[in-house]
């Protein structure tokens, strides 16, 4: 059985996510949510709280979506990276997250409305970057990469690059274009 404070989370997400995190009031979540003022305020001090709340959640459900989907691709650890790309491009079609739809990357939107890089949410963003960022380098080390590091590097530029441009252009093709250029990156820095 659902709790009020997952409601009140999965709630405040969906609105953060599609509708920005300074522009949704909390009156909007809690009549979304159908959970009373005082419940949410049992549960999180302030605004501020159920915006980390959130964002640990989408940290939890993306990380878990795309290295899934990664997975399922093939055993072979060059294949799941190259996978990432396919799973990205689903999700600019908006056919990953149920009721989400695509609107861009909440990590890079949190970090944007809250610039300064000290604030708890612009650090929850930086920390699911890099946690992506970390297994993306391990799939590198297992496909046998020289320098799984600088490889993992350029492989999340290349997928925050398709984000933005998917978000800003509307363009989900971008994933596929990302994808090609991976392929190249791969070649040389895998051996044959």
């Amino acid at each position: 059985m659902r709790s009020k404070r997952d409601d009140l989370v999965d709630t405040a997400l969906r609105l953060f996510y599609t509708q920005g995190f300074n522009a949704t009031g909390i009156d909007k979540i809690l009549a979304e949510s159908g959970v009373a003022k005082m419940t949410m305020y049992k549960h999180f001090k302030s605004k501020d709280e159920l915006i980390l709340a959130a964002l640990q959640r989408r940290d939890e459900q993306f990380r878990e979506w795309l290295a899934g989907e990664m997975t399922k691709a093939s055993d072979h650890p060059r294949e799941q990276l190259l996978a990432m790309f396919d799973a990205l491009e689903q999700w600019f079609r908006g056919r990953a997250f149920k009721g989400l739809g695509f609107a861009g990357c909440a990590f890079i939107n949190a970090s944007g409305e809250f610039s300064q890089s000290d604030h708890p949410a612009h650090r929850l963003a930086a920390e699911h970057k890099q946690s992506v960022l970390d297994y993306i380098a391990g799939l590198c080390a297992d496909a046998g990469a020289r320098d799984p590091v600088t490889l993992a590097e350029q492989l999340a530029l290349l997928k925050e690059g398709a984000i933005v441009t998917a978000q800003v252009r509307g363009l989900p093709d971008a994933a596929q274009t990302a994808k090609s250029i991976a392929k190249g990156l791969l070649d040389a820095a895998l051996p044959a």
